[in-house]
């Protein structure tokens, strides 16, 4: 059996811009239906949802067959948290509140393999579908993409170190943490913020890395791509179903 390929990372180091969406729900139905809707990838979240590992384990089933590429943020940099969910078939990390170089380099040995890392020896996890793929440990490493989560103005400081990392394939920003610890809480739109992470999407190019986001104004989300973003969440299932599910409301509540 073959082993399965990383269609994001792919994507992402041949410089093709990979749009996609946050997914908070926590159900394998709504991940079933979102990965079917043309995104290119889909964050299957754990930090911020009342998610945990069988149900993130049903919602990458549910994700099979979609055009969307399911990448789990795990809620902490823990190579047992991260061990658990590789062997549940996670190819693609986005690991949070990283802050340095060595926080980054922990995360990449989590996903390696010993000499290479730490990860821990499983015969026949979902992860090599059950032991059919022959040469997956052999392969592993070629198949895992790790990003790395920057969130304060600390871990910008360490923007270049970080991101020189090897097996760090992408850097992403998070808005809202920046905005919060550069002291505009609740205005990732600010722009103080946004220079902020303009000059930070530049640095990461700079260092022939690859800078993604995530923000649901489609103004910013245009302008951060062309800075030069490759990996870009444009909203989350959540902001979906408020914002339509009010809407539709409304429209019968308040006829025009």
């Amino acid at each position: 059996m073959d082993m399965p390929i990383n269609t994001f990372k792919r994507a992402i180091m041949e410089g093709r811009q990979q749009i996609g969406l946050w997914s908070s729900l926590s159900s394998n139905i709504s991940v079933e239906i979102l990965a079917g809707s043309g995104f290119d990838w889909l964050l299957i979240d754990t930090e911020h949802s009342p998610n945990d590992l069988p149900m993130v384990f049903s919602q990458l089933q549910a994700a099979v067959g979609g055009t969307a590429h399911p990448i789990v943020r795990p809620p902490w940099n823990d190579m047992v948290v991260i061990k658990r969910y590789l062997d549940a078939g996670v190819q693609t990390f986005l690991i949070p509140y990283v802050q340095n170089a060595e926080e980054a380099r922990q995360a990449v040995a989590a996903t390696r393999y010993p000499p290479d890392g730490l990860r821990g020896f499983a015969s026949a996890s979902r992860a090599s579908r059950f032991g059919r793929v022959k040469d997956y440990y052999a392969r592993a490493a070629e198949e895992t993409c790790v990003l790395v989560q920057i969130e304060t103005r600390e871990a910008l400081g360490h923007l270049e170190e970080i991101a020189a990392v090897p097996g760090v394939d992408g850097v992403f920003i998070g808005p809202g943490d920046l905005s919060a610890d550069m002291g505009y809480l609740g205005q990732p739109g600010h722009p103080d913020v946004t220079a902020a992470i303009d000059d930070a999407i530049g640095r990461i190019v700079a260092c022939g890395n690859r800078a993604g986001i995530l923000t649901g104004d489609e103004t910013l989300a245009r302008h951060f791509i062309e800075k030069g973003c490759i990996f870009t969440a444009v909203g989350s299932d959540v902001g979906l179903l408020v914002k339509s599910s009010e809407a539709l409301a409304n429209k019968f509540r308040n006829p025009a």
